[in-house]
Order: structure tokens, then sequence, then C-alpha cells
């Protein structure tokens, strides 16, 4: 079985889940509404500095003018429970996937940690780059890259849900 044939619940994540894992939070749920799917996503960090805030500012502005909404969404940290609920757990960069690999409670479970340019159509960046430091040319590179993952992850459900 593909380890994406049941996806019914998608996690984003990143260190402080305010810059890229809430962009793909956005662009994800945007991207599975329009294509009809019914999917739960959310989006946490491996880190706890800025639980309970809202995405950076820069993150927001780039992204809704692209027409992206971060209404309702929060800093939160990754907890054990999150390998249970979530069926596909995406971190955008290495350091987090590998965070998730040691806090993962069971080997069993560990498939499920995938990174999120695993499934970009592009092959020159494997990693999304944080953004946090740099300048706006960095958010929108994070979009562009977030943007194309989120597309061929969409279209990936949708055609396994479709095949049934």
């Amino acid at each position: 079985m593909d380890k994406t044939d049941q996806i019914k619940s998608v996690l984003m994540v990143c260190m402080g889940n305010i810059c890229r894992s809430p962009t793909a939070e956005a662009v994800f749920r945007q991207h599975a509404k329009q294509k009809g799917l019914r999917l739960h996503i959310d989006s946490a960090g491996t880190i706890g500095y800025h639980v309970g805030n809202k995405p950076d500012p820069r993150s927001m502005k780039a992204a809704e003018a692209r027409g992206y909404n971060f209404a309702d969404i929060r800093s939160r940290r990754v907890v054990i429970e999150d390998f249970h609920q979530f069926d596909l757990i995406l971190p955008m960069d290495q350091a987090n996937y590998d965070d998730l690999i040691a806090m993962c409670p069971s080997p069993e479970l560990a498939h499920k940690v995938i990174l999120m340019l695993d499934f970009s159509q592009q092959e020159k960046i494997r990693e999304v780059p944080d953004p946090y430091y740099g300048g706006q040319r960095g958010f929108e590179l994070v979009l562009d890259l977030i943007e194309d993952a989120s597309q061929c992850l969409v279209e990936h459900i949708y055609q396994r849900q479709t095949k049934g």
C-alpha cells in the first residue's frame, strides 16, 4: 500500500510554526478545498517558542497577496498525539524531519513523516528554507515551493481517493 492511499489528515511542520508550516497549512487547505477534498489540515512546530501566536506578518502578507487565508491559524507545538491523529506529517526541512523521527512514539508511525518537497515537481531544492531572518524574496520562494508541492500532493490524494 502506498503511504498516501488513505490520507484524511495532514500536519505541516516547521521549527516555530510561524512562517513555513502555517503558510503550508493555508496554501494546502485552499488547494484541497478547490479540488473538493475533505481533509483535516493543521500545522505545528517542533519548538514551542511562539505557541498561541499568529503567523509571522511577513508570511501572511506574502501569502495573502496570492489569495491565501490565515484565519484561525495559531502556533502550536507538535505533540505525541499528532503521530496517531494525522495520516501524513510533512516537515519543511531535514532538521525538522530528524526531530519528528526522534520524537515519534512508535516505529510503526514513522512512515507518516515525509519531507514536504518530496511531493514537489521541481528537483533543485529539497527543503523549504526558513525565511525568518531573510528578506521578502525568501517568503516568495517559500510560497513558490509550497504551492508546487501542495498542488502535486492534492492531485496525488485526489487520484487515490477517486480510484475506488
